[in-house]
């Protein structure tokens, strides 16, 4: 059964719309039911080879994976019923053998179950995920890099295996790196490699998110008159004003010089945060110097707070 065309034991062309291929088979199914056809092996044999061969092409789906892959491949269905199919399970009840539409729609609402296939690597379990850490340099997870990971195989310490992997740039601390089938071996196929990227501290800069920041420290003049200030940034140095007046933890925004992320392709910024340092140890002419701009400046910073006077 498994080897034959189900068009031809349908008897309809392989243009065949579904309506003439649902008339042709209770055509066929009629003629050959085995309540009309008592004892008839031959007609029995026949009748199953029927129902076989519209379980394929009653269904669109089932049909084109047939009309696909043909007999030889893996889609066909038709296969043999035995004396126990679940045919013989459906309770038809009826009286005449000469009126059987009923019947057969009763038995395709009833009797016919197409199975579900399921791919059996699928329903087996994976290999169990693996997780390595990879400690990078503020640089490499700013402008991405390359690594190297060597995993033992086989449990054992004398099979390993080199893997090598792309860090993005833009990765962040604590965020991962997915690395599908790199894992742990198992009936369904290997688990993945999760590699964290754990990004050490840089002595001048630090991140949020894409942006960058600095602390920029001014004196006391500096930040009063203005000036112009040397900075470094992650390309190198560069040259930024500092407007006159400007107060502690004031952010300097140099656009576009922050962390690109290669995923997004956006672009954060660079701040300069200002910090005014105070100064120590005064010379008695210094402090004179001070508490007479202090008079002549006259500013009360904190008037405005509530309870002052």
């Amino acid at each position: 059964m498994s080897n034959k065309d189900p068009y031809e034991i349908l008897g309809v062309p392989r243009s065949a719309k579904q309506d003439e291929i649902k008339k042709a088979y209770r055509r066929l199914a009629k003629q050959h039911h085995p309540d009309r056809n008592p004892n008839d092996k031959t007609a029995e044999k026949r009748f199953k080879e029927v129902q076989a061969a519209y379980e394929v092409l009653g269904d669109s789906q089932r049909r084109a994976q047939y009309d696909r892959f043909g007999a030889g491949g893996p889609a066909p269905d038709i296969h043999a019923w035995t004396a126990d199919s679940r045919f013989q399970d459906v309770p038809f009840g009826f009286g005449s053998v000469d009126d059987l539409t009923g019947i057969f729609e009763q038995f395709f609402s009833r009797g016919v179950r197409r199975p579900r296939r399921r791919s059996a690597a699928r329903s087996m379990p994976r290999g169990s995920d693996i997780e390595h850490i990879v400690e990078l340099a503020f640089d490499e997870a700013i402008r991405g890099t390359e690594r190297d990971v060597v995993l033992a195989t086989d449990g054992g310490n004398q099979s390993r295996e080199q893997i090598r992997f792309h860090v993005p740039a833009g990765v962040s601390d604590g965020q991962r790196i997915r690395l599908r089938g790199k894992g742990q071996d198992g009936p369904g196929g290997r688990g993945d490699l999760m590699v964290k990227c754990c990004v050490r501290p840089h002595p001048t800069f630090r991140r949020d998110q894409l942006d960058i920041l600095l602390d920029v420290p001014l004196t006391f003049p500096e930040a009063a008159l203005g000036a112009q200030v040397e900075i470094p940034t992650p390309d190198g140095t560069t040259v930024v004003k500092v407007p006159a007046g400007t107060s502690g933890g004031t952010k300097l925004r140099l656009r576009g010089r922050g962390v690109r992320d290669e995923r997004t392709g956006r672009t954060g910024d660079l701040y300069a945060v200002v910090r005014i340092l105070a100064p120590r140890n005064l010379s008695p002419h210094a402090r004179e110097l001070l508490q007479e701009l202090d008079q002549e400046l006259g500013q009360h910073p904190r008037r405005d707070h509530a309870g002052s006077k």
